[in-house]
């Protein structure tokens, strides 16, 4: 299995240079060169085995030569055994034909740490055995900063900056980045939105010089193994629902489009997904571009779903390349207006094929809280605001199949949203009851790239 870059120009990778490197050296995102398909036979073999069994059976056509089946099988156990639910990714039932993934139980209550947890182990495995050291630094939101940073806290040969968004995150995302006591995991408040930090890891990398002084990886959705192991739960929920000897719709509230590219993924493979619906907040740039081929960033609208408030969905480079026949150049050109002109019209036969294979929606503030309040109210399940978009606008998408909504985070990540919407607080789980009295670290930097550069040179391990 080889990966290359979305943008053509590249050096091809195996699946191991390709985890460490992240972003590929021409700016470009790696794919598999080809997806390898899974036989009717093998995806109804994965009924009733265990969520770690699964994955490693969906996973290891990825892997190549990297690991040995005894360490892939291993790596993934470790992973997944901090996770507070026994079946890792549980469902529940809505309403007729309307099923809640969640994907919350993970140790920072979302569904980032389906990735985070394992990639953290597959890099500190492979870095054991090379003896090199790496600095990751990431992006966030909210979610993937904290589940970073949970992932890799204490490992050894790993150095960890997270950039988030000063004042647009909520309490516990920043509690959750900014008060683990090890040595090795720094946050790093930075003036501006989660576009403004995604530009400056992207730029980090792009700056060749200090990409190779400090030795840069990258575990924002941007690194290949981050997708693939958020593939393994949508097999995980279509076969528990008849897959693959009925279709199963999903619904996926997403800003960065990791997510359900994931899905997109799985569905390449031979899993019978029907619908793939893009859920977005009031920051509805995906749902924009898929109804009118335009994708024009309009500024962020902070909102009650901050992890969704994006402009710049980095993964949708990757559903681009596939939708404009692998052409690199391509690519690259959009890549190019976007950065200069903030935006790109989709042609015409790729705007076909993106809605051929995804289909969109988008849910207001109001929909959202109402969502929300409605949830509780008819099935006493509470639903965080980013959840809530997904099953707002999957309810306008319902049939006949099966149609599935991934719940994305916990929510008592959110408790001010819900606590407005449901008149309740939402109490944090037992083992993260004192997070409000832990003290916090972090670091708050201006919108640039040179102070941010030096902090990471006068702080890492070296």
């Amino acid at each position: 299995m080889q990966y290359i870059s979305t943008r053509g120009t590249a050096p091809v990778l195996d699946f191991e240079a390709t985890m460490l490197t992240g972003l590929a050296r021409d700016g470009g995102l790696y794919l598999p060169d080809h997806v390898p398909p899974m036989k009717m036979s093998e995806i109804a073999s994965l009924a009733g085995l265990s969520y770690e069994e699964q994955a490693y059976l969906v996973m290891r056509p990825f892997i190549g030569s990297a690991f040995t089946d005894e360490e892939f099988r291993e790596i993934i156990a470790r992973a997944y055994a901090g996770f507070g639910h026994p079946a890792r990714a549980p469902m529940k039932q809505l309403a007729p034909n309307h099923f809640l993934l969640e994907l919350f139980h993970g140790p920072t209550l979302a569904f980032k740490d389906f990735a985070m947890q394992l990639i953290g182990q597959l890099f500190q495995a492979a870095l054991k055995r090379s003896g090199d050291r790496v600095t990751i630094v990431g992006a966030t939101s909210g979610d993937t900063g904290s589940a970073a940073i949970e992932a890799f806290r204490g490992l050894e040969n790993v150095d960890v900056f997270i950039l988030y968004p000063h004042g647009r995150v909520s309490e516990v995302q920043r509690r959750q980045m900014t008060t683990p006591t090890e040595s090795n995991v720094h946050a790093i408040a930075v003036d501006g939105d989660f576009d403004t930090c995604q530009a400056l890891v992207k730029d980090m990398f792009n700056d060749f010089e200090f990409r190779d002084e400090v030795g840069l990886a990258g575990v924002n959705s941007i690194n290949w193994a981050r997708v693939l192991a958020q593939v393994v739960y949508y097999f995980s929920a279509a076969v528990t629902l008849g897959a693959p000897h009925r279709p199963v719709s999903f619904t996926v509230p997403t800003g960065n489009f990791g997510d359900i590219f994931a899905g997109y993924i799985a569905r390449s493979m031979g899993l019978p997904i029907e619908k793939l619906v893009v859920a977005t907040n009031q920051n509805d740039i995906l749902h924009r571009a898929l109804a009118t081929g335009g994708y024009v960033t309009d500024g962020v609208k902070p909102s009650i779903s901050p992890s969704m408030d994006i402009q710049v969905s980095s993964n949708f480079e990757r559903a681009l390349f596939d939708a404009y026949g692998r052409d690199g150049a391509a690519v690259a050109q959009l890549m190019d207006e976007l950065k200069s002109g903030g935006g790109f019209q989709i042609s015409q036969g790729a705007l076909q094929y993106l809605r051929e294979t995804f289909a969109s929606g988008r849910a207001s503030e109001e929909e959202t809280a109402a969502t929300i309040t409605r949830t509780v109210g008819a099935t006493a399940e509470v639903l965080c605001p980013h959840s809530a978009v997904g099953v707002h606008v999957a309810e306008a998408n319902l049939s006949a199949t099966p149609m599935v909504t991934l719940a994305t985070a916990h929510p008592a990540k959110f408790p001010d949203a819900v606590e407005a919407a449901t008149g309740t607080r939402p109490a944090l789980p037992e083992r993260m009851a004192d997070l409000f009295e832990r003290p916090e670290r972090v670091t708050r930097l201006p919108n640039d790239l040179s102070a941010i550069e030096s902090h990471i040179r006068e702080n890492r391990t070296v």
